[in-house]
């Protein structure tokens, strides 16, 4: 049980898809509750007109609960909004496979109902808080999934040194060095060979992407062990990608640093063994050598349809 009444919802909506249905759906049970929806100024297109829109200051500041109508990047993004504020946050899967989201559009509104009535845990996920320095220039993000450092086409590989509390331990010549949570481990991460790590562990996750030479394994740090990336001379300038989102362009000489932040972040489970099976299938299929809609060809006409087979 999580306790204690919400007064102000947020909504972060995909940054494409429509997405006005399910927020009106939220609307209509927040108004029959006496309850207050916010949404970002930001988002005014995907949103009905009524609403209330906010800047991201007051969005963080102000929520009681967020609700999360996309994929795992709307989700990712919605974190990363009310990070540190322990703000319970709701994932609507509106997009693929969706390994953060939960619900399905159609469970929304009971699970409405169950938030409201307290009816619900909350798995805590660390975040990445990152410090890039660049020249004289300091830079702040925060990750949930990810910080990547991914080669520029035709500018060269990575080449960088790499510390872990205070402590040299090697360098990477690769195309992208990838430090994931353990949430972020099913993604960049693991499709470059690394490790899947349980939402549970405490672990910080650095992965090199077709290492040339230097460190050519991932390696799983202890989440309090801060981690320092160097960019040597000669190397390549890799775009900074924070969950996926790109953040620029470093030169060499830049340098990164990360710790990792217990309880960052607030998911709300409504069944967690029922999540943790789909997600479990979920990343199998990704192994699988065939699109979705190819897989959908191996399963009868008559299943797909919703029809059962009558007996002859």
């Amino acid at each position: 049980m999580h306790p204690g009444p919400l007064g102000r919802l947020g909504l972060v909506v995909h940054p494409v898809r429509d997405t006005v249905e399910q927020a009106r759906v939220v609307e209509r049970w927040a108004a029959e509750h006496g309850k207050e929806v916010v949404g970002l100024r930001a988002d005014a297109a995907r949103l009905p007109s009524t609403v209330t829109r906010v800047g991201e200051q007051e969005f963080a500041a102000t929520v009681d609960a967020v609700v999360s109508l996309g994929g795992d990047g709307t989700m990712l993004g919605a974190l990363r909004l009310v990070v540190g504020r322990r703000v319970p946050v709701l994932g609507v899967n509106l997009g693929h496979l969706g390994f953060l989201v939960e619900l399905e559009p159609r469970e929304l509104p009971a699970a409405l109902q169950r938030i409201s009535a307290g009816d619900f845990t909350v798995e805590p996920h660390l975040s990445l808080r990152t410090e890039l320095h660049v020249g004289g220039e300091r830079r702040e993000a925060v990750a949930f999934n990810d910080i990547a450092l991914a080669r520029t086409p035709g500018r060269g590989t990575v080449t960088a040194a790499l510390s872990v509390a205070d402590q040299r331990i090697g360098y990477l010549r690769c195309d992208a060095v990838v430090l994931a949570t353990p949430t972020g481990s099913t993604a960049y991460s693991y499709a470059a060979g690394g490790p899947v790590v349980s939402p549970a562990a405490d672990a910080l996750l650095v992965t090199p992407v077709a290492p040339m030479s230097g460190i050519g394994r991932p390696i799983v740090l202890g989440v309090d062990e801060p981690v320092r990336v160097e960019l040597l001379e000669g190397s390549g300038p890799p775009v900074v990608e924070v969950d996926g989102v790109g953040a620029g362009e470093l030169p060499p000489g830049s340098v990164i640093e990360v710790h990792a932040e217990r309880d960052a972040g607030h998911v709300i489970r409504l069944d967690p063994t029922d999540h943790g099976r789909r997600a479990r299938v979920k990343l199998s299929l990704l192994d699988l050598p065939l699109l979705p809609e190819e897989m959908l060809e191996l399963v009868p006409k008559e299943l797909r349809r919703g029809e059962t087979t009558r007996a002859r």
